[in-house]
Parts: structure tokens; C-alpha cells; sequence
């Protein structure tokens, strides 16, 4: 069976991303030539904000006393979820060696990148969790410094939640910047900040530009695009349950695609029946995101069976992926591309988004192709090393000599040599290229 489209997008998250990378280059190119001037100039310019650009302690100190106590408690249990499970990816990662022949011992070691530079957006949405998520991770990998930049409100700063978040979290410095400029300053080392290493964190269209100009010459998670989501639900699934997860995923903006693929095309009727009267009672701007996204980017698809479904799933290669059907275990087993997958209608990708330990900063447009989400993993480099004895060396001198005359480099060959006669005197050995 063909699957059937009862509702199809009009619109992809790349038909509006526009061409803004000549725009940021210049913000780069004038920031990287002017310094702290040029990034004041243009924060005043985009964050019409002309306050502190690194907070102090007595600032982040009267910004924390401002949180209400209960939502402080809030950010607390969401800190020590998330730090719980990045406490167990780290530890996965272990530093190992072998002896490959006898006397030739090769091993990796894991080690954290000294500076980590964490966007948290505070635009449209004041992204507390953000924080929570790029901090965190980042602290528990063992970087020796964090820098949290969050864009200031006008006459107001960065939000207070958000400044005792990434101080809660672990932020050594926070950096009230935001856009392109925010990016350059973490990256160019700017207002006494170390230069950064890697840049983690979502954010609109410009700072992902800038990421990926930057990228090579700083470590990135990714390049991400707008947020995607997918539901998979059968007929035992629970429309108003599946219409209003759909609805809470669309309203992060108004090219956020969300996915219904389904064997059931009567669920599939009633969720559709069911989301236009979930949009229409959320607040204004949550409604006008929610409207475009489910208007032009929305799909509801009709498989024959589940694995169709999960087929179908792949393909789409979701950021966040919903499981409500039967048999979970064998959807786990199953799906293969994916950022972060939600198994039962007990859980729910805003339990992820927010405190329930997973990371939400996440694959998106299809790119959980080919890699995962933000983890204490992103923050590590897995490098090798090697040592020998000198008869350890011997039958590696050989084969290096003889592989690199095959290919031309004399050079490699001649640093086994030198080696080959310094500690076996008197052998013969055949050096030349093989035949």
C-alpha cells in the first residue's frame, strides 16, 4: 500500500530560510577586525541593550533573587535529571589500551575541551531549559570553562530564570549578547573570555549561520534547523492525547513541521478534527506559530502497517519521534533515525524539552541521519597514543617502509629506516617497495 497523504505540507523548512549568509559573514568579519567595540555596536544595534556584557556575581546575585522559590525548585529537579544522565554517558566513555602485536601498545584517551561557549535563545521564547541542557553537559564532561550567552530585552537584561539556571548549572561567566554578535564574542575570545572551542545551543536562523561559518575553525554540535516532530500512533492511541502533543511541538514557530503517520486513518481524522480548536485556544503568539506551522508544514500519512510506519519514520528522520502504540519494545528494536525517541503516551517530547533528563538540543531536518543530540560526548575528543619497544617496532618498521615506497613517500619510509638500523645493526631487511 502506498501511503496516504490526508494532509500535506505546502511548504519544507528550507522554503523559508533565506540567504542570510552574507549578512552574518559581515557581522563576523566586522566583530573578528573591531573587537569588544564592534560586538557593543552591533548589541546595541540588535539587543538595544546597552547594560553590563559580562554579569558580575552581584548582578547574577539580585537576577536569582528575583526567580520565584517554587520555580527555582523546578529548575533544580530539571539540573539533577539532566546531570544524572549525562553523569552515565560519561560514563561510557572510558580510556582503554591493548597491546596490538607484542611490545606495541596503542590506547585512547577521552578528554574535554578546555572552553565551551553555550547559547541559550531568550528571543522569542526565554529558553530556561536551554540553559540547563548546554550548561550541564558541559560541566559534567569536565570543561575547565563555560560561558552562557543569552540575548538581553531591552531595558530588562537577560532573564532572570535564565541567569540562575546557568549559574546553577555551572556557567563561569554569562555573557549578556546575543544573535551573531553573542557568537562572535565566544568564538573570537572577546571581553577577557577564553576563546571558545566548541559553540553548543539552538537558535534562529543567524546564529545557526554563523555556526556554520565558524565551524572548522571552532567545534559546533550541529548546524540545526527549525524544530521537527513526529508522532507514530495506532488505533490504540488516544487522539486528544496525539492532537495535543502535535500542537504543543507546533507552536515553537511558524515553520516547525509536525508528523502523524498512522495505520489508522480514523484516528488520523479525529486528531486533524481535534488540533484546529487546540490552536485556536492557546495564547496569541503561541496561536499565530501553531496556525502557520499546522497550515503549511503539517502532514498526516496513512500506512498499511507498522512497519511502514516505522519505514516512513525513518525517512523523515525525525528530531523528536513520539511512540503511542502497542508493543513498545518492538518499536525500540526498530526504529534506526531519529534525535530523541518518546515511548507510551506516559512521556512526552516536553517532558524531554524541559526536565526529564534527555537533551533536548537535537538533529534536526533529517540530519538524525547521521548523528545524534548534545551530550557530554559532544564535549570530548577520543584521541590516541602509542608506545613500543624497540622489538616492538620491528615488524611495524618494516611494513611502514615498504607501504610508504609503494606509495611514493620517501620520507615516511626513511623515518622507518633510521629506526630499523639504529636498533637491529647487522639485519638485512627488505625495504623497497613491495611487488
Amino acid at each position: 500500500m502506498a501511503r496516504n497523504y490526508l494532509k500535506t505540507a505546502t511548504k519544507t523548512a528550507m522554503t523559508d530560510s533565506g540567504d542570510v549568509r552574507d549578512t552574518v559573514q559581515k557581522i563576523l568579519s566586522d566583530i573578528e577586525a573591531g573587537g569588544d567595540k564592534a560586538a557593543l555596536e552591533y548589541a546595541t544595534k540588535f539587543d538595544k541593550y546597552e547594560g553590563s556584557v559580562i554579569l558580575s556575581a552581584d548582578e547574577i546575585a539580585a537576577a536569582s533573587a528575583l526567580v520565584p522559590e517554587k520555580l527555582k525548585a523546578d529548575i533544580q529537579f530539571a539540573h539533577d535529571n539532566v546531570r544524572r544522565f549525562a553523569e552515565l554517558q560519561k560514563s561510557t566513555m572510558t580510556d582503554v589500551e591493548t597491546e596490538i602485536v607484542p611490545g606495541l601498545i596503542a590506547g585512547q584517551k577521552a578528554i574535554p575541551v578546555r572552553a565551551a561557549g553555550c547559547y541559550v535563545p531568550g528571543g522569542r521564547y526565554s529558553h530556561i531549559a536551554s540553559a540547563i541542557m548546554t550548561v550541564t553537559t558541559a560541566k559534567v564532561a569536565g570543561c575547565e570553562h563555560i560561558v552562557a550567552c543569552s540575548p538581553p530585552r531591552a531595558g530588562e537584561g537577560v532573564n532572570p530564570a535564565i541567569i540562575y539556571a546557568a549559574d546553577l548549572c555551572g556557567a563561569d561567566k554569562i555573557l549578556a549578547m546575543g544573535g551573531v554578535q553573542g557568537v562572535a564574542a565566544m568564538t573570537f575570545g572577546l571581553f577577557d573570555l577564553p576563546e571558545a572551542d566548541i559553540l553548543v545551543g539552538p537558535g534562529n536562523q543567524f546564529v545557526a549561520e554563523a555556526k556554520r561559518i565558524l565551524f572548522g575553525r571552532v567545534g559546533i554540535d550541529m548546524i540545526a534547523g527549525p524544530t521537527d516532530s513526529l508522532i507514530l500512533a495506532d488505533a490504540t492511541a488516544d487522539p486528544m492525547i496525539v492532537a495535543v502533543d502535535l500542537v504543543s511541538q507546533a507552536e515553537h514557530g511558524y515553520n516547525s513541521p509536525v508528523w502523524l503517520v498512522t495505520d489508522d486513518e480514523g484516528l488520523a481524522r479525529k486528531v486533524m478534527d481535534i488540533v484546529p480548536d487546540l490552536i485556536a485556544d492557546l495564547p496569541e503568539l503561541n496561536r499565530q506559530n501553531a496556525e502557520a506551522a499546522w497550515r503549511d508544514y503539517a502532514e498526516v500519512i496513512v500506512c498499511a502497517d507498522r512497519e511502514e510506519m516505522a519505514a516512513c519514520s525513518d525517512d523523515y528522520a525525525p528530531e523528536h519521534l513520539t511512540v503511542q502504540a502497542d508493543d513498545l519494545d518492538w518499536w525500540l528494536g526498530r526504529l534506526l533515525c531519529y534525535g530523541s525517541l518518546f515511548l507510551g503516551e506516559e512521556t512526552t517530547v516536553s517532558y524531554g524539552d524541559k526536565a526529564s533528563g534527555t537533551n533536548h538540543v537535537l538533529p534536526t531536518s533529517g540530519s538524525a541521519r547521521y548523528t545524534g543530540g548534545l551530550s557530554v560526548h559532544k564535549y570530548m575528543k577520543i584521541v590516541t597514543w602509542q608506545r613500543a619497544t624497540r622489538d616492538g617496532s620491528k615488524r611495524v618498521g618494516v611494513a611502514t617502509a615498504r607501504i610508504s615506497r609503494l606509495e611514493g613517500m620517501e620520507g615516511h619510509a626513511r623515518a622507518a629506516d633510521v629506526r630499523l638500523a639504529k636498533y637491529f645493526p647487522g639485519e638485512n631487511f627488505d625495504l623497497s617497495a613491495a611487488k
